[in-house]
């Protein structure tokens, strides 16, 4: 008996009924083709771009699969986290992964339960569908809709209904290559990053009307390029249709013979922006005129953490009792000074809890659900620095919360600071990756965690285990991302350094300066001598961009660091990568991100 024949499920209408039967036909189809594949009736090239469609991604590990569950706008339900955890225990270990799309996903996960996995997903409204391949990913969103002061309107709704909208569609089942967007609604940040994706929505008001300010053909990998501006207003009611249209131009001028260079942004600096934007503006008045996918209107229960029966905000019953508050606790007053912020209903806060690089295990993620339930409005919101955010926790529960999650290993200060350091998996599971970029940010954390200079605090570091960007090194004060070199004939693991990412001063998202490669165990010497320099030498007020762009890379290059670039003894700890015992060995797999 298969799960979905011992699952039941409720749908609250027609609309859910169908999409439940669709969605459980599809992985039910998915089970026999796996089937198939195991038992020797399809080869790998056959089965490779269907199971991609379906979150499947092969890892450098044989007889395993990586399974992406797609977060839509980052939102997530208590009960839909308390799923994730029944699903890593399941079929992973007990851990997961949270990433920078807002994601999370299982590693080492057998394709035999792939498919009972999916069922238990849908069951409280998550899907893995089209997290993989050249389809349109999760639409990511910002994480603080609809709690913070600093917002425009509320962007969920609207992020919601363009993930549904583009989800199982001919249009986007295998265009050129990957497609991403992103909802921001917030007036003093980005929250998602709009610059680096395929399709920006941010929130403005005209005259009284809601609307967006949109941006096409960004992107990172290892030739990052900054989103153009396409429209200046687009009203709510348009969004489904102006993303259709820039689908179509992507789906239809992409280059599809090679995928280093298939992307959006590669259409525009072939063809140039004007004409990008006149072949969108062409498709999205044929759209108006005579019709293009249809507007949904509803999104199933639980998509993007939608609900359609208001939650009770948690009365704190199973909270931790906290004798005496925490008065005079060094720990909690700067756990209160880096992760809690007051949110636009009087008497709330969001917490920002910092979850080392997005990793977790099962039962950290079913008390997250429990701390979700008692102190705030029983939902949890994914951060694109890995994090995890509560909302609608009651001032006077802020104690007790804390208490909660010291237990559980969560309750560290510094969310979104220095020692929050952002990285992809790397070559623990990845195909493609060159170094471990994981290992990596545990030293890197180690390193910064005792620096308590307000200049400091604000930095963020962003690591890669290749240059294909997974870690967003290009959009951080300081990047790093893995490569390899010979010294003296032997492969030594290496990562490139890069400089002054993030935003400058008018707020635009400027990509870091690539400063250096520089061999991985000295990864760690060059950021201490960085770090040291600038609180040294930086001008009161100056930002960290300001101060590299001030003494320039060559600077850098060949005076702060010139010496560590080629070392003069190379000892055994610099042939390993961090984290090994064993040497260093260029290992790469086909890479899947496209099939």
């Amino acid at each position: 008996m298969t799960y979905a024949e011992t699952t039941s499920t409720e749908p609250r209408n027609e609309f859910n009924q169908h999409h439940d039967s669709v969605v459980r036909e599809e992985i039910e189809a998915f089970r026999v083709k796996a089937g198939e594949y195991l038992s020797g009736a399809i080869t790998e090239d056959d089965f490779r771009g269907y199971r991609l469609r379906f979150g499947c991604y092969g890892q450098r590990q044989a007889g395993v699969q990586m399974m992406r569950t797609k977060v839509p706008g980052g939102m997530l339900t208590a009960a839909q986290m308390d799923r994730l955890a029944d699903v890593s225990d399941f079929c992973a270990e007990g851990k997961g992964h949270l990433t920078t799309r807002q994601n999370m996903q299982f590693h080492f996960v057998p394709l035999e339960k792939f498919a009972d996995a999916m069922h238990m997903l849908h069951d409280v409204g998550m899907t893995s569908r089209e997290a993989c391949f050249n389809t349109v990913r999760n639409v990511t969103a910002c994480p603080y809709a609809g709690i913070t002061p600093h917002e425009v309107f509320d962007v969920r709704p609207y992020s919601q209904l363009v993930a549904y909208a583009f989800l199982r569609q001919s249009l986007t089942d295998a265009m050129p290559r990957k497609f991403k967007i992103a909802f921001d609604g917030c007036t003093n940040s980005d929250c998602t990053i709009a610059a680096i994706h395929d399709f920006g929505a941010k929130a403005v008001m005209q005259d009284g009307v809601r609307g967006f300010r949109t941006v096409v053909a960004g992107g990172l990998g290892p030739l990052p390029v900054e989103a153009r501006v396409l429209d200046e207003f687009l009203p709510v009611d348009k969004i489904v249709q102006r993303v259709e249209a820039v689908l179509r131009v992507f789906n239809q001028y992409g280059n599809r013979k090679n995928r280093n260079m298939a992307r959006l942004k590669f259409v525009m600096r072939e063809r140039g922006f004007d004409w990008l934007k006149e072949a969108i503006d062409k498709e999205y008045a044929d759209i108006l005129a005579n019709g293009g996918i249809p507007v949904p209107t509803e999104v199933p229960e639980g998509f993007g953490g939608y609900t359609s029966k208001p939650i009770a905000l948690g009365q704190g019953a199973q909270l931790p009792v906290v004798n005496n508050g925490t008065s005079g606790d060094k720990a909690y007053d700067r756990w209160l000074e880096s992760s809690v912020r007051e949110q636009k209903q009087t008497g709330y806060a969001m917490v920002t809890v910092k979850i080392q690089q997005g990793n977790m295990v099962s039962s950290q993620m079913r008390e997250m659900a429990k701390i979700a339930r008692e102190a705030g409005d029983s939902c949890l919101r994914v951060t694109v620095e890995q994090n995890l955010v509560l909302g609608f926790v009651p001032l006077a529960f802020l104690p007790r919360v804390y208490a909660a999650l010291k237990e559980i290993g969560l309750g560290e200060a510094g969310a979104r600071e220095i020692q929050d350091v952002v990285t992809c998996p790397g070559a623990y599971s990845c195909n493609l990756a060159l170094t471990k970029s994981m290992n990596l940010g545990y030293a890197l954390e180690d390193l910064v965690r005792g620096y308590d200079d307000p200049s400091l605090r604000d930095l963020q570091i962003n690591v890669s285990g290749c240059p294909n960007s997974c870690g967003q090194h290009w959009t951080a004060e300081v990047g790093f991302y893995g490569n390899a070199r010979k010294i003296e004939g032997k492969e030594v693991p290496h990562y490139q350094m890069l400089l002054g990412g993030g935003y400058d001063e008018t707020g635009v998202m400027r990509f870091g300066l690539q400063v250096m490669s520089l061999p991985a165990r000295l990864a760690t010497v060059a950021l201490g001598r960085v770090l040291e320099h600038y609180k040294v030498n930086h001008i009161q007020g100056e930002t960290f961009r300001t101060y590299v762009l001030r003494h320039k890379i060559e600077f850098f290059k060949k005076e702060l660091l010139a010496d560590l670039a080629k070392p003069v003894n190379l000892d055994a700890d610099m042939l390993k990568d961090w984290g090994d015992d064993t040497n260093f060995s260029l290992q790469l797999g086909r890479g899947e991100c496209a099939a």
